[in-house]
């Protein structure tokens, strides 16, 4: 009765990232009132500097008010507004994009649209630049959950084709598996479009080289094709002069008035920088004035508030604040990946070195019974639902080596943080002797005190022997 839209998988809802946090929203840990649920360490979310808007709303109140000099423009605001978008927060938001890049590259306001979050940015994208049938190059591991599938894939009919990259070389992007991607694309009759990455990277937080953007650069320029660069974690780099935008390494090999400068697109967001994936802030900057048009018109199906737009353009253009925001916020970011990173590392896990983003990438590949996708599911199922711990595990993430899992850091408070590290710590033992089967019941019971859960806790990581069960 539904349209083979509605009622196609490409959606990817049943992937292991998903079936997680359905584990998790059954069970959802609460220091008071749920101290034996599942930690969700799943979701790369930043709450780490939310405080610091906060204080401006409170400072501010006639942006929040929706106020100019005390007199209220509620009515203007409430009215149809073109879906351009407003003037004046275009305005501070290439300028804000400008000062995440070093002040390296001059972005100009017109070559801006405005959508309603990167997912909508990057589907927009994929409509204006693939037909249904063609692909797109996405070098692997990437954004969990099967989102990008979702994204990319589930209305517009474009298809993915995986760059498959190693941790021998810490999952750098090569010329070599450029060229095998698009080399398996023509062998499946696919009309390859362009190549989609994510700098920094999501699941690895890792900034691309200079030598990886070049090889894209050359490989784009060779097979005419186009360039989308996801930069939603720009402002999280913990070490700012280690991230080149792609527009700043098509300025460096002085490509500005070329074919090439035409074919180059930048997704952003506030989602991932401010913290703020309520509000649905996403944007496409685009030189290419054709794309600009249509993706322009394609935003009146997405637009954001008027009332949204008002708010966050006085809180951008306050340069105070947003450099203090900046600052501040990827000195937090770095304090609790160090955190992180160390208390695994005292465990016995290893993690990809990493100078961005809102997560760690886990080696627990020592802890598989077999170098095999199933041993990496066993393996997840555990964490799950008797350590109590959502991570994302690789597959999900379309990593080609099974074992490595994506683990969220910002999106909890330390002291949560610190209950996830010592479930770990309890539980690493147990992850390494023979698998054993379980069932989510026995990490849910209601026990009295915080010590006898802890005590159970040790015990049934050792002795528990029924089934889990993921719907």
């Amino acid at each position: 009765m539904l349209s083979k839209k509605a009622s196609c998988d490409s959606h990817g809802q049943d992937s292991s990232y998903f079936l997680g946090w359905e584990e998790y929203e059954k069970n959802p840990y609460d220091q008071v009132k749920n101290p034996t649920g599942i930690i969700q360490m799943g979701l790369a979310e930043n709450q780490l500097s939310l405080d610091l808007v906060e204080s401006w709303l409170a400072s501010n109140p006639d942006a929040a008010g929706l106020k100019t000099n005390g007199e209220s423009i509620f009515r203007d605001l409430a009215l149809f507004q073109d879906y351009h978008g407003l003037p004046d927060f275009k305005k501070v938001l290439v300028e804000m994009m400008d000062k995440m890049r070093g002040n390296k590259v001059k972005l100009d306001a017109d070559n801006l649209v405005l959508t309603a979050g990167a997912t909508s940015a990057n589907e927009t994208l994929m409509f204006c630049l693939a037909d249904p049938g063609e692909a797109i190059l996405l070098p692997t591991p990437y954004y969990p959950g099967y989102r990008f599938d979702r994204d990319l894939k589930w209305r517009t009919g474009a298809e993915i084709v995986p760059i498959q990259c190693t941790s021998s070389n810490g999952f750098k992007i090569t010329a070599a598996a450029l060229e095998e991607a698009y080399e398996r694309a023509q062998k499946l009759n696919l009309k390859v479009k362009g190549v989609l990455f994510t700098n920094p990277s999501n699941p690895l937080g890792t900034t691309m080289t200079v030598a990886e953007l070049d090889h894209i650069i050359d490989f784009v320029a060779k097979n005419h094709i186009h360039i989308i660069s996801d930069e939603v974690y720009a402002g999280t780099v913990f070490d700012t002069t280690s991230f080149v935008s792609i527009i700043e390494a098509l300025m460096q090999r002085k490509l500005e008035n070329t074919e090439m400068w035409n074919r180059v697109h930048i997704v952003y967001s506030l989602s991932k920088d401010f913290g703020l994936p309520g509000f649905r802030i996403g944007m496409i900057y685009s030189n290419n004035p054709a794309v600009v048009s249509a993706a322009t018109k394609m935003s009146s199906f997405g637009l954001i508030s008027s009332q949204t737009q008002y708010l966050l353009s006085q809180m951008l253009s306050d340069n105070k604040f947003a450099t203090k925001y900046v600052t501040e916020n990827k000195e937090r970011l770095m304090k609790r990946k160090e955190m992180l990173v160390s208390e695994l590392k005292n465990f016995g896990f290893a993690c990809l070195e990493s100078n961005a983003g809102l997560f760690c990438w886990v080696d627990m590949r020592h802890l598989l019974r077999a170098n095999t996708f199933e041993s990496e599911k066993e393996l997840w199922e555990k964490v799950v639902c008797v350590v109590g711990l959502n991570i994302s595990p690789g597959a999900s993430c379309h990593c080609i080596e099974p074992g490595w899992f994506r683990m969220c850091f910002a999106n909890m408070s330390e002291e949560t943080l610190r209950v996830a590290m010592h479930r770990i710590k309890i539980g690493h033992r147990a992850t390494m002797v023979k698998p054993v089967k379980f069932s989510p019941k026995w990490v849910r019971l209601g026990l009295s005190t915080r010590s006898l859960i802890i005590i159970f806790r040790s015990l049934v990581l050792f002795l528990i022997v029924s089934k889990c069960h993921f719907v």
